[in-house]
């Protein structure tokens, strides 16, 4: 016997996921075509230094600021432990910028002059500062325009699913107070294992 399910809708493709291959492959071509301009006019040689240099760059913006984000945490987590720390002001001006920094080492450290102009951009404090903000704004934008019970229930679901894979014995309550009894509940329960 078949029963006639009506197919389910093919959800409609997002923008982003449209757009984003196609974005990526003129990242890549114009990053090449540059590359190859630069290697016309200064010498194959010299775009190899660039490159290497830039590696170089990346990896050390990456290790200070990796560095900076752990002393931050460290002097952070001294200052709860210590008695009257809530009297203290937070340090929050030595931490900002930590990720943009981070981000900044990544896109120096990817090959490509253009990756590299916007990666040495976000080494400039007011620029990571004013990116900061923007997140920041936006974060607290969609946080507020998400309606009550979306991002709750989220965390909630997220919290119930326990990644050890235990489960919670219970019973079902009726509306008027009984529990709801089943034939194959009638015999002794089994012991909860640890």
């Amino acid at each position: 016997m078949t029963t006639a399910h009506s197919p389910r809708p093919v959800p409609k493709r997002s923008r982003a996921r449209t757009l984003l291959p196609l974005a990526i492959a003129v990242w890549l071509v114009l990053e090449i075509w540059l590359l190859t301009v630069v290697a016309e006019a200064a010498g194959g040689f010299t775009v190899l230094l660039l490159l290497v240099g830039a590696v170089v760059l990346g990896a050390v913006v990456i290790k200070s600021a990796g560095r900076r984000a752990f002393q931050n945490l460290t002097e952070t987590l001294q200052r709860q432990q210590r008695p009257g720390a809530a009297a203290e002001p937070e340090a929050a001006a030595g931490s900002t910028g930590n990720g943009f920094l981070m981000l900044g080492g990544m896109l120096i450290m990817i090959p490509g002059l253009i990756t590299d102009v916007l990666g040495l951009l976000l080494l400039v404090p007011p620029v990571r500062k004013g990116l900061g903000r923007y997140a920041e704004r936006s974060l607290e934008r969609r946080m507020n325009a998400a309606g009550p019970g979306t991002l709750g229930d989220a965390f909630q679901q997220a919290r119930m699913r326990r990644p050890d894979g235990k489960v919670v014995q219970g019973e079902v309550i009726k509306q008027d107070g009984t529990p709801e009894r089943r034939p194959e509940d009638e015999g002794p329960r089994p012991p909860l294992t640890p």
